[in-house]
């Protein structure tokens, strides 16, 4: 069993999936996004946000809204053809595209023709190098129709919206969907090809118990997801409003969520899954996160854990962000103004963040720590090093021998504290974050 030491997990701390966060995020001129872009060389990937569902879940803290009015969609999905227009003008013709992932909210809120459009507007104005095509899917909106265009585009990879199979806590987070509906779902996607396929599961829900988890999992294998990430729902009702309307008094407390994630742990590790950190799984031999986890070449950015070493992802869409080695950006959340910006010809970039030497030093060191349980300190940064992560050694959660930051298998949920002690910014921001585990 992990050992449980609430003060070492009381602080709320950041996922990291970019470092410095996007909580830090401030004011940045256009023209820095686009002498970023013109740089770009090699393999890069791209990602696009849909920012529509269906039905808004309760928990979601996601940029999304309800996918009701059609002339609001279709002004959307105009501004979008006109951002990769503007974007793909800019990109050197050396810049090819290996990957490209559709997230929102939900891609398959839209028409399935409006879809095709949008892959056809991508094929045409990039230079899509035979790119892994990966996909986000609401199993309450897939249709036949939907799973047609995944097997005609050709997607290898796709994730589902799964969270929970107990009925009393899909009311509660307000995502009510039967195991029926998410059975047809899975064999729609393998029918279209789809080889790796993702369930998104959630511990720490209003009034989920271990067994309600246990049960989750289980249907979870039987189906043969590929890869599992378990999430610890994160309640910040401060942050995100439509949080408020589920009662924080059914939430289980800090050592029952601590106590989940042990249990997601021990179950999917013990039924062939690797573990990639401590709350994603893979299927090693069939699916090439847990490759990447077991030959260290694991990555992590804005989609979380990744096999995908390219050193430049731009985001398209709303509120989507690009990361490049020297910056980050992230575009326009409010749909009017970013329809305005795209509609000029203009990036609709609204905020986003240099990335100075010391940030990208730091930014590896933290990357490392969550995708490998290890990382090489720098000699300007050991003897700060030693004393932050002093708490931690002396209860054998981590260790530092020579210049070697070593997280141990106890240590192992503690891993986003321990690499936050590398965050200055944490120290500074005024952001509430999540819980740490």
């Amino acid at each position: 069993m992990w050992p449980y030491h609430p003060d070492l997990l009381a602080v709320p701390v950041p996922r990291y999936t970019s470092y410095p966060t996007a909580a830090e995020f401030g004011e940045l001129a256009p023209e820095q996004t686009i002498a970023a872009i013109e740089s770009a060389d090699g393999d890069i990937s791209l990602y696009v946000h849909i920012p529509f569902c269906e039905k808004i879940c309760h928990y979601c803290g996601c940029n999304t809204a309800a996918a009701g009015k059609r002339q609001r969609m279709d002004a959307y999905m105009v501004a979008l053809h006109h951002e990769i227009e503007t974007v793909a003008s800019l990109l050197p013709k050396t810049a090819r595209v290996r990957r490209v992932s559709f997230g929102g909210g939900s891609p398959n809120a839209i028409d399935p023709i409006d879809f095709v459009r949008l892959m056809d507007h991508l094929t045409v104005h990039f230079h899509l190098a035979d790119p892994i095509l990966s996909i986000e899917l609401d199993p309450r909106t897939m249709t036949d129709a939907w799973a047609g265009v995944i097997s005609a585009i050709g997607f290898e990879r796709a994730s589902l919206g799964v969270q929970t199979f107990a009925t009393h806590c899909q009311e509660a987070i307000g995502r009510v969907q039967s195991e029926d509906l998410i059975v047809r779902t899975v064999d729609w996607l393998r029918d279209a090809g789809v080889e790796s396929l993702n369930f998104d599961l959630m511990y720490g829900l209003p009034g989920q118990n271990t067994d309600d988890l246990i049960d989750s999992m289980h249907r979870t294998r039987v189906l043969g997801a590929d890869r599992v990430a378990v999430f610890g729902y994160a309640h910040v009702p401060h942050i995100v409003k439509r949080q408020s309307v589920i009662d924080a008094a059914a939430l289980p407390g800090p050592r029952e969520r601590f106590a989940m994630a042990q249990l997601a742990f021990s179950y999917f590790c013990t039924h062939g899954y690797a573990p990639v950190g401590f709350d994603h799984f893979a299927m090693p031999g069939r699916d090439p996160l847990a490759r990447a986890a077991l030959s260290g070449t694991l990555r992590r950015n804005f989609q979380g854990f990744t096999d995908d070493q390219a050193p430049v992802l731009i985001g398209l869409g709303s509120s989507a962000i690009s990361c490049f080695p020297g910056l980050l950006s992230q575009n326009e959340k409010n749909a009017g103004r970013y329809r305005v910006l795209t509609g000029e010809g203009r990036l609709p970039i609204e905020r986003g963040i240099c990335r100075t030497a010391e940030d990208q030093i730091r930014g590896t060191l933290i990357e490392d720590v969550l995708c490998k349980g290890e990382a090489v300190i720098p000699p300007t940064l050991l003897a700060e090093a030693k004393a932050m992560i002093a708490p931690f050694s002396c209860r054998g959660l981590a260790d530092i021998t020579g210049d070697r930051l070593q997280i141990t298998p106890d240590g192992l949920p503690y891993a986003r504290t321990i690499a936050a002690q590398f965050d200055p910014w944490r120290k500074q921001s005024a952001r509430r974050f999540s819980s740490a585990i």
